[in-house]
C-alpha cells in the first residue's frame, strides 16, 4: 500500500486511535487479514469470523511488526476502532486508490472470470507494472485487500467482481470505479440464488453501469457473442468494445483449432492489426478468454504482435483449473476441481475430449452447487453430454446429484460399465487406482464444496514414485 499515517487512515474510516504514541507513524507495508502475512510496517484488519476472532491476534501482529490493528474493539495494542470493519476496509480502498490514479480494470462474468483475470493480468504487464487479484478473491473484503496491494509504480489495477445477488456489484464498483468493465458470460452459475439468467444479467451488467462517460475516458468491453452481455451496451455511457467469434466484434478470432494436446490456436484480429495465437492453456473455451483479454489490451494501447505474443506465453496462474499433470506412466491428470457450474463442465468435457484424441478418457465429476430448481436438468444434461462425446467413463462422485449424473448418461445410452456412481472421493480413488492404464486421461471436476481436488491429487502421488512432469 502507499504509504499513510495512522491518523490519516483513522480520518478516512471515520476511527479513533487507541494505544497509538505516535499518530504520524506511517503504514508502509502491506494490509493484511491472515495473522501470519504480518510484517513490519503493515496494517492487520481484524474480523471476527465463525470461528476465528481476528482480535484475538492484535498482541501477535503488533509483535511481528504491525504498525496497528484495524478492529471494531479495543485490543490493547495500537489499534484504530470501527464501528464496522468492512465498511472501513472498503473506505480505505476507495481512498488509495483514487490517490493512486492507476487504470483500473475489472471483469465479471457467470464462468471463466479468474482464468481471464489472470489472462488481462499477464499481457498488461508486459506492458507496465500490473496488480490483479490473487485467485478468486473478488468479494467484498478480497477485491479492497488486492487494491490496497498496489502502490506509486502500479499502472494497472485488474479486479475480479463476484456477485451473488443484486447490488453486489454496484457495491463492488463504489469502492473500487473501474474505468475499464468487461462482461464476459451470463450463464446459470449461482441461478438458483438469483432466480433466473435475465436476473443474473441484471447484476452483471451493474458494472457497464458503474463506468464513466466515453469522453471521461469509460470503455465497457462486451462479449459480442452473448445475446444477454451484448445487450449491455444500452445501459452504459461508455465506449462500447466488442469481443468474440463474431464478425461483428472489434476484436475477434479467425481460424480456430485445437492442437493434438488440446491447446487452442487462432488468428488474433484487433482494429490495430492480426496476429497468431496458440495457447499453452487447455480447452477451445479460452479462446473467448483470450479475445476479452486482447480487446482489454488494445484499449490500453498495445499491438496486436504484443498481445498475441503475451496470450502465447501465458499460463495459469491460479491452482486446480485446467491444471494438467502428466505422471511418469503416462497417464494425464486434470486437475479442473476449484468450481463447476453447467458451462464451465461443458467446456472442460470438449477440453479433455480434445486432449484424449485416441486415448481412454475419465471423467470423474461431482455436485454443481447453487443451481436451484435447475439442478436436476443441468446434472442430467452432463451426464447426457458425457455420452454424447464419447467420453470413455464417467465417474459420479457424492449423493442425489452425482446419481442425476450418472441417471443421464444412462438415459442417454451409458448402459454397461461406461458410468459409475461412486459415495464419495476415496471410492474414486479406488476405483481410479485399480483400473487406470498408461496413456489414461482423468479430468476431476466439481464445485469447491465437494472437495475432488483430493481425487486429482491421490492420483498424482500415485504415479509419483519420482517425479512428476507437470505442465
Amino acid at each position: 500500500m502507499i504509504a499513510l499515517s495512522l491518523a490519516e487512515i483513522a480520518e478516512v474510516v471515520g476511527g479513533q486511535t487507541y494505544d497509538i504514541p505516535d499518530p504520524s507513524v506511517r503504514v508502509t507495508g502491506p494490509v493484511v487479514r491472515d495473522s501470519r502475512e504480518a510484517v513490519p510496517g503493515s496494517l492487520f484488519v481484524a474480523f471476527a469470523g465463525e470461528r476465528v476472532d481476528g482480535h484475538d491476534f492484535a498482541a501477535a501482529v503488533v509483535e511481528a511488526g504491525a504498525v496497528a490493528v484495524l478492529a471494531a474493539r479495543p485490543v490493547g495494542v495500537p489499534a484504530i476502532v470501527v464501528d464496522d470493519v468492512q465498511t472501513a476496509l472498503g473506505a480505505l480502498a476507495r481512498h488509495v486508490v483514487a490517490k493512486l490514479g492507476t487504470t483500473l480494470v475489472a471483469l465479471t462474468g457467470s464462468a471463466g472470470k479468474t482464468s481471464t483475470k489472470d489472462l488481462v493480468a499477464q499481457v498488461l504487464r508486459r506492458k507496465a507494472p500490473t496488480v490483479f487479484t490473487p485467485g478468486s478473491l473478488n468479494n467484498e473484503i478480497g477485491l479492497p485487500l488486492t487494491a490496497l496491494s498496489a502502490t506509486e509504480e502500479t499502472r494497472f489495477l485488474v479486479l475480479e467482481m463476484g456477485a451473488r445477488g443484486l447490488g453486489h456489484i454496484r457495491y463492488l464498483t463504489g469502492l473500487t470505479p473501474p474505468r475499464i468493465g468487461l462482461v464476459l458470460n451470463v450463464g446459470t452459475a449461482h441461478i438458483g440464488e438469483f432466480g433466473g439468467r435475465e436476473q443474473i444479467a441484471e447484476a452483471k451488467g451493474e458494472l457497464v453501469e458503474a463506468l464513466p462517460a466515453e469522453a471521461d475516458g469509460g470503455v465497457a468491453v462486451l462479449n459480442a457473442d452473448d445475446p444477454l452481455v451484448r445487450a449491455m451496451a444500452a445501459r452504459t455511457k461508455a465506449k462500447v468494445l466488442l469481443f468474440g467469434e463474431s464478425g461483428e466484434a472489434d476484436v475477434r478470432a479467425e481460424n480456430v483449432r485445437l492442437t493434438d494436446s488440446g491447446q487452442p490456436s487462432f488468428l488474433l484480429h484487433t482494429p490495430s492489426g492480426a496476429s497468431e495465437v496458440t495457447m499453452r492453456l487447455y480447452g477451445e473455451h479460452h479462446v473467448s478468454n483470450a479475445l476479452a483479454a486482447a480487446a482489454v489490451a488494445h484499449e490500453l494501447g498495445m499491438s496486436a504482435e504484443e498481445i498475441a505474443t503475451a496470450l502465447s506465453e501465458a499460463g495459469s496462474l491460479s491452482r486446480w483449473r485446467m491444471e494438467v499433470t502428466e505422471r511418469p506412466d503416462g497417464v494425464t491428470v486434470v486437475n479442473d476441481a476449484y468450481n463447476a457450474n453447467p458451462e464451465s463442465m461443458r467446456a472442460a468435457l470438449r477440453a479433455l475430449v480434445a486432449m484424449g484424441k485416441g486415448r481412454r478418457t475419465w471423467a470423474v465429476l461431482g455436485k454443481m452447487a447453487e443451481l436451484g430448481d435447475e439442478a436436476l436438468a443441468e446434472h442430467d444434461a452432463v451426464g447426457r453430454l458425457a455420452v454424447r462425446l464419447n467420453v470413455s467413463k464417467l465417474v459420479a462422485v457424492g449423493g442425489r446429484e452425482a446419481s442425476w449424473l450418472q441417471l443421464g448418461a444412462y438415459n442417454e445410452g451409458s448402459w454397461g460399465e461406461e458410468s459409475v456412481h461412486v459415495s464419495d472421493a476415496q471410492a474414486a480413488v479406488d476405483l481410479l487406482r485399480s483400473e487406470l492404464r498408461p496413456g489414461d486421461v482423468v479430468l476431476v471436476k466439481a464445485s469447491r464444496s465437494v472437495g475432488l481436488e483430493s481425487v486429482a491429487q491421490a492420483l498424482i502421488e500415485t504415479g509419483a514414485e519420482g517425479e512428476v512432469a507437470a505442465r
